[in-house]
């Protein structure tokens, strides 16, 4: 089977591709420690994964992890060794990135269950890049309303200092939280991270790359603090028809609420409310993944690539 994420042309892949089928197998005797249910509950809004999906590919990537971060840790240990130092190890960051609506959160929480139930039971925390978008305020104020989700509608500032000072192994490190019914950051809340064994970070352009400046000064990319990074991917009038799909589904439900920022598309007519969700898609979403997200996927070190189902149908794997 030839994956849809292989390279045209005759220039040697930096894959390892694989189909669903060969990739499952890689799972060995890696126990499933997931119920049905509980996949139902860690699946995001319009996400048809089920136990098979999580046996079939889940667990192959979880075991393929395991290696990653006792990897990292043999390295560290002999990096004290070397050094003569007594440091304390710091966590393993796993980035995860992609469209809107390819299913980024639904691998982060499944990842996350699967990670914290090793035999070792590691601490695995979750932050999503929601929680560093400017508010609507300063959104509003700088005519960016309309490019949330693109890259200078975030604070990568604050993003950065975020992830050194966790890669820096400092205790109790704040990020402010996000709120998806009023589509803000919520005043004066914040989530603490205190110290975890591996923690993924989540989010369209975790993978995305700055200017670089002019005189040799440095700034450095927020992958550049990723012990492994991860794409999910789909054909863009795939994501097309899961974003509207969902949209619709918000429509009838979410969006009713009175409090949601959304709430005033509840009140208009179906055929309308997904003209709408269509042309949210085409002007703002699909030019972001064109411009600023699918450029980054080449980035990452592992590819999972959906098909028309939803479900995970070829891997790629960065070679060593």
């Amino acid at each position: 089977m030839k994956c849809k994420i292989q390279q045209n042309g005759a220039s040697p892949s930096p894959y390892l591709f694989f189909d669903a089928q060969e990739w499952a197998s890689f799972r060995a005797d890696t126990p499933l420690t997931l119920t049905q249910e509980e996949v139902y509950r860690l699946r995001s809004l319009n996400d048809p994964i089920n136990l098979d999906e999580v046996r079939n590919i889940y667990l192959s990537l979880s075991r393929l992890l395991a290696s990653h971060v006792e990897a990292a840790l043999g390295l560290f240990k002999q990096r004290n060794r070397f050094l003569n130092l007594k440091d304390q190890k710091t966590p393993f960051i796993i980035g995860i990135a992609g469209s809107v609506a390819v299913g980024k959160s639904t691998t982060a929480r499944i990842l996350r269950e699967l990670l914290t139930r090793w035999p070792a039971s590691p601490k695995v925390d979750l932050i999503t890049t929601d929680s560093f978008l400017y508010s609507n305020a300063v959104l509003r104020n700088n005519n960016l309303m309309n490019r949330k989700g693109f890259p200078e509608s975030f604070d990568r500032r604050r993003i950065l200092e975020f992830l050194s000072q966790i890669k820096a192994g400092q205790r109790r490190v704040n990020a402010p939280v996000y709120s998806h019914l009023i589509y803000d950051i919520i005043p004066d809340e914040v989530v603490t991270i205190d110290r975890p064994d591996i923690l993924i970070f989540e989010g369209i352009n975790v993978l995305q790359v700055n200017d670089l400046p002019k005189a040799g000064n440095s700034v450095p990319f927020v992958s550049d603090y990723f012990d492994f990074s991860i794409y999910i991917d789909a054909d863009a009038e795939n994501i097309e028809r899961w974003y509207v799909e969902r949209f619709m589904r918000l429509y009838k439900t979410a969006f009713r609420n009175s409090e949601s920022f959304f709430h005033r598309y509840s009140e208009f007519s179906q055929s309308d409310a997904c003209t709408i969700a269509l042309d949210l898609w085409q002007r703002i979403n699909l030019v972001n993944l064109n411009e600023n997200i699918l450029p980054t996927r080449l980035r990452a070190d592992l590819v999972l690539h959906k098909g028309i189902d939803h479900a995970v149908d070829c891997v790629g794997l960065r070679r060593l």
